[in-house]
């Protein structure tokens, strides 16, 4: 109940946490070192064909700091490092999906590394013969807007179908035995962004379920984490939380690339919710991306940024989601200023820019500094807010700024707007999102006098043991 919760001691986390994606165990208070990077691949020199879009640099902003170990690989791999999953199936002479009537799971950030669609890749593969494609939130295309259902339909390009994962049916992502029966194999190529609520994990998660229940093949083609695979940060998620926002019980900031998530479902005993005997049975290829570190974030890959969603139209906004997307689900709190600097502009509803500006400088949260900037809104008039720039990655700690704007609104507003929430549907919302019904009770209760450093401490502690145990999936260093 609210009032009634008190944090953990830290020694005693390791017996009260319940199972993170079949991992047991919690977090240190430092993130881990870097593990020594691989020796580079064979380098892919070709240039990508269309030009990376941008977040606008806001006025007199300085570059972002590139970690030390990143520099070097700009400074000693050609512009194209990176071979995506797509890539080496291609290099393989796509051994691994000849004479299979393939379905794909897909979107439009599903390129090769030359920007053309994965779509095409397979269509035009000799001894392939892809026969559906499989379509998540925003559709194959980005042509639906976020959380809109939609239905089965015709692709008018492809001729092909396409099966809806975003129906509305009462188990989002879940194919049914239907949409399964044509194909041997199901080849999923999905762009994610590194953070839990993103839902194309989660669609990777539940397709992979219904294949192994049906006897159908899973293929996955990896692709980079944008963040890379070194951040972890924020709260795991609670076991009855589990929704489309939250499939797997990871922290917020999970540093995992998609194909290393389908590496844990498949290993690891009750994170795809089948039995044993059904996730021994199971058949699932993952194939590996080549020249990609851990220690990478997406410019070092050398590879174009294509939009996953909307409001994530480039590599800034991948850093923001992470940043400021839980911080503006509840409490007054927007991300983006006017119509540009999505994720990484805040403002508030109502709080003057003056007062958000003092409140946030005044945190001095490591590798993050907030700088004013304006932009015309939706009516063309002006409009203020306040630039998140990462000034050490290092040091950045993705998750963190949320919550300390969660603490904040309670102190801008008359109202606690969590304690308001109680009872109501964006209760429900938050909790999905954020994955801690604890810290909800908790910040219900004491509103602007919350303890956030002691709940970061704790989730520090708990991504530090969740990194280590999570190693054993790892397919780079």
């Amino acid at each position: 109940m609210p009032g009634s919760f008190r944090l953990p001691p830290v020694k005693h986390l390791c017996t009260s946490l319940v199972l993170l994606v079949g991992l047991l165990g919690c977090s240190a208070s430092r993130p881990p070192s870097r593990p020594a990077t691989s020796a580079p691949t064979a380098p892919v020199t070709a240039p990508p064909t269309a030009p990376a879009t941008s977040t606008p640099t806001p006025p007199g902003a300085a570059a972002e700091k590139i970690p030390a170990v990143t520099q070097a690989v700009a400074a000693s791999t050609p512009v194209f490092p990176v071979m995506l999953g797509i890539d080496v199936l291609e290099s393989q002479g796509f051994a691994a999906v000849k004479g299979k009537r393939l379905g794909l799971l897909t979107h439009p950030a599903g390129v090769n590394r030359r920007g053309e669609s994965t779509i095409d890749v397979l269509r035009r593969a000799p001894g392939v013969k892809l026969v559906a494609l499989y379509a998540v939130e925003h559709g194959i295309y980005n042509e639906q807007p976020a959380e809109k259902y939609f239905p089965d339909r015709i692709d008018s390009r492809t001729s092909l179908p396409v099966y809806s994962l975003y129906s509305g049916r009462t188990q989002n992502f879940v194919p049914t035995r239907a949409q399964l029966k044509g194909i041997d194999a199901l080849v999923i190529d999905l762009q994610d962004i590194g953070v839990r609520s993103y839902t194309f994990s989660g669609a990777m998660k539940t397709a992979m379920r219904a294949c192994f229940e049906n006897g159908k093949e899973v293929i996955v083609l990896d692709r980079p984490n944008p963040l890379g695979g070194l951040k972890v940060s924020g709260p795991p998620l609670d076991a009855g939380l589990m929704s489309d926002v939250g499939r797997f019980r990871v922290p917020y900031v999970h540093g995992l690339t998609i194909g290393e998530l389908a590496q844990m479902a498949k290993q690891a005993p009750g994170v795809l919710g089948v039995s044993d005997a059904v996730r021994d049975r199971g058949k699932l290829t993952v194939v590996p991306m080549r020249g990609w570190r851990r220690s990478m974030r997406w410019p070092e890959t050398g590879l174009t940024f294509v939009p996953t969603s909307t409001y994530v139209q480039d590599f800034a906004a991948c850093q923001g989601y992470a940043m400021t997307g839980l911080g503006c689900i509840l409490g007054g709190f927007t991300h983006g200023v006017g119509k540009q600097y999505p994720f990484r502009g805040i403002s508030h509803q109502t709080a003057k820019i003056d007062i958000v500006e003092k409140e946030l400088r005044a945190l001095d949260l490591p590798g993050i500094k907030f700088r004013r900037v304006s932009a015309p809104d939706r009516k063309g008039n002006p409009a203020v807010g306040l630039y998140t720039e990462i000034i050490d990655y290092d040091d950045w700690q993705p998750a963190e700024l949320s919550f300390y704007l969660m603490k904040l609104a309670c102190k801008l507003e008359k109202k606690n707007p969590f304690a308001a929430a109680m009872g109501k549907p964006e209760r429900r919302t938050f909790l999905v999102h954020v994955g801690s019904e604890a810290f909800f009770n908790d910040l219900a209760s004491k509103g602007a006098a919350i303890d956030i450093e002691a709940w970061l401490r704790t989730w520090r502690e708990q991504a530090h043991i969740y990194q280590e145990q999570s190693k054993r999936y790892w397919l780079y260093r």
